[in-house]
């Protein structure tokens, strides 16, 4: 595409479509969290923490498949990876929906967060080249409420989905949304990006890091089941401990690593990342823990628990577009500094409010709304922050780290509510533990992003 044609494509059609394929990805995890007990009895010679692998395989695989497929996108073409990665996220949707057994559904999910991980960067790139700088705070802002808008349909949708015709759909409805992707996309979007770029495609830092988390995680989910002796479980945590320490001196090391440390030299890039690490664990416990509050404490039927999941969501567009706003006059701390304790103060809700009889609106939407505005302040104020200060060659490895700690955060996240929540007794106080964690985890994010400098310059002066 020549200057001319590339001119006369509105950068709001080039967010439209790069936008629409994260709105593919995001309302797919949150479906999958209303369909994981539905998943659980089509396979009752899976036990839970084989379950749990169809969403953390999935996950672990895309955060470390990201920092590669941001390379790849610079270096090959954003518009080119965008369109392979919807395409192969398609093409694995339909295999996950036909999957025979635990074991092919799970591989399949891996095909699919390949899918997903070349997608991912090469849409927030074109999104990012597509805007001059001083809007980028806003348009990322906007990109991130894409995503809070699938969280918001997702627990509703996916719920009324999994419940009328079967979790296969779950999957199946992607199909549709990805071909329509690839239609608009051939026409509306132009190629760009950096034939010098370097891509990172550390074998061995993959390698490391998958086994460390795996490891780790099992022993998180094992934990509880009694199913690992205690020589086991010491067993598998120190590997993880050692792989994930094996990575950090190899990303050191190395001379062409997975993940650049000296992106970590910058202030702010290094504790926006580590906040980013904890929020999303705390994230995660937080919107998985619902389904199984409302479906197993309260008894609501899985349609009604999303429609109850609905309104916390659903107010993150809102908020995140107006702190996109500020955050682009202002920068990002007071907005994370207060989005985290505001998080903190949702978790404290649940912790006193909601109790073994139903009252939806007297003891849980005051707790859905705060833990909303919570959402909405600081999911896209983490990635616009991310990116704020590196030079425009990093922007697609920057944000696929940053993305990748994120997931790895929800991974985690994950494995904790499955270890608390995924047994046949579940009560009350099982969801305090969380709650409880939550808090701690979400007030040190607070004084984590302290640190995080992205005021405009005229008002560092």
């Amino acid at each position: 595409m020549n200057h001319a044609e590339s001119a006369a494509v509105s950068p709001w059609s080039v967010f439209g479509i790069a936008s629409l394929a994260t709105f593919l990805v995001s309302i797919d995890s949150t479906i999958l969290y209303a369909a994981f007990n539905s998943i659980a009895a089509s396979f009752p010679e899976a036990n839970p923490a084989s379950i749990s692998w169809v969403m953390n395989a999935y996950t672990i695989v895309y955060a470390t498949s990201l920092i590669p497929a941001g390379g790849i996108a610079d270096r090959y073409g954003r518009k080119k990876v965008f369109m392979y990665g919807v395409g192969l996220f398609v093409l694995a949707s339909f295999l996950c929906g036909i999957a025979p057994n635990i074991y092919m559904l799970i591989a399949a999910r891996v095909l699919q967060a390949f899918g997903a991980a070349l997608l991912g960067p090469s849409s927030l790139s074109l999104i990012l080249e597509a805007f001059p700088q001083s809007k980028r705070s806003q348009v990322i802002s906007a990109w991130g409420a894409v995503g809070a808008l699938a969280a918001a349909i997702g627990p509703a949708s996916g719920s009324f989905i999994v419940d009328s015709m079967g979790w296969e759909w779950a999957f199946f409805v992607n199909i549709p949304v990805g071909v329509y992707c690839l239609i608009k996309g051939v026409q509306t979007l132009h190629e760009s990006g950096n034939s010098h770029t370097h891509i990172r495609f550390d074998a061995v830092g993959m390698g490391l890091i998958i086994l460390s988390v795996s490891l780790l995680t099992t022993c998180i989910i094992e934990v509880k089941s009694g199913q690992l002796s205690l020589q086991q479980f010491l067993l598998m945590l120190s590997l993880g401990l050692g792989g994930l320490l094996a990575f950090i001196f190899w990303c050191r090391n190395t001379t062409a690593p997975l993940i650049d440390m000296r992106l970590f030299e910058n202030k702010t890039y290094r504790f926006v990342n580590m906040a980013a690490l904890l929020f999303s664990i705390a994230f995660a416990t937080m919107f998985f823990s619902f389904f199984f509050f409302m479906t197993n404490i309260w008894h609501y039927s899985l349609p009604r628990a999303g429609l109850a999941i609905t309104p916390g969501p659903l107010i993150v567009i809102p908020v995140a577009i107006i702190s996109g706003k500020i955050a682009s006059r202002l920068g990002h701390r007071n907005i994370l500094i207060y989005g985290c304790l505001m998080f903190a103060c949702s978790a404290i809700w649940y912790l006193n409010m909601p109790g073994l009889a139903p009252n939806y609106l007297g003891d849980w939407l005051p707790g859905q709304l705060i833990t909303g505005m919570a959402i909405g302040m600081v999911m896209p104020a983490l990635s616009a922050a991310a990116v704020h200060d590196l030079p425009k060659k990093d922007y697609a490895i920057g944000s696929a780290i940053n993305q990748a700690i994120r997931q790895i955060g929800t991974v985690i996240g994950v494995a904790v509510t499955v270890a608390l929540l995924v047994h046949p007794h579940i009560q009350l106080e099982d969801f305090h533990k969380l709650y409880q964690l939550q808090i701690v985890l979400v007030i040190v994010a607070a004084l984590l992003v302290t640190q995080v400098d992205t005021r405009p310059k005229f008002e560092k002066l």
